[in-house]
């Protein structure tokens, strides 16, 4: 239960989309509205990258948000033994949230290098689009995207690719 102290001020979440290149080494810009979260939760200039839990994009946040994470696997694994459910799903979902995460220093600027494991898991390519969902922002190859992404999304990869003159 949220106390007048905790309650999550609308600037803490990710909202909107951009499509960035990416080059063969990795390196791409992060969006300033992705930049600027992360910025007001945590004092240093740092993004964690990790698999998404059930798509197949990265997912983005700042350091402090972890806290949000665990609390969440926590409560799901709570549920889940109360069902009369084993702990197997809890740590495969732990490992995922945590084991599967790499912290990327970003320069002044917002550039990062998107590391070789994080880049292959997420299959980004030359591209990357950026999508706030709230409390952390997916990462998505807008290509796959387009394929497997519900209306929504597959509007917000258009309209981005369009946006920039690439063909969806």
């Amino acid at each position: 239960m949220q106390g007048a102290d905790d309650r999550v001020d609308v600037d803490d979440f990710f909202q909107g989309s951009a499509l960035n290149a990416v080059d063969a080494k990795g390196r791409l810009s992060v969006p300033a509205f992705v930049r600027s979260v992360i910025e007001r939760r945590s004092d240093g200039r740092f993004i964690v990258v990790g698999a998404h839990d059930v798509s197949p994009c990265l997912t983005a946040y700042g350091r402090q948000y972890a806290r949000n994470i665990y609390a969440e696997l926590e409560r799901r694994r709570l549920v889940e033994e109360a069902k009369g459910g084993t702990v197997d799903e809890h740590y495969e979902r732990a490992r995922r949230s945590f084991g599967m995460t790499e912290d990327v220093p970003y320069d002044p600027s917002g550039r990062i290098v998107l590391p070789p494991m994080m880049r292959r898991k997420g299959k980004i390519e030359d591209l990357a689009l950026f999508v706030g969902i709230g409390g952390v922002v997916e990462v998505w190859n807008p290509r796959i995207a387009m394929k497997e992404g519900g209306s929504d999304l597959r509007e917000i990869a258009a309209w981005r690719l369009e946006e920039k003159g690439i063909a969806p």
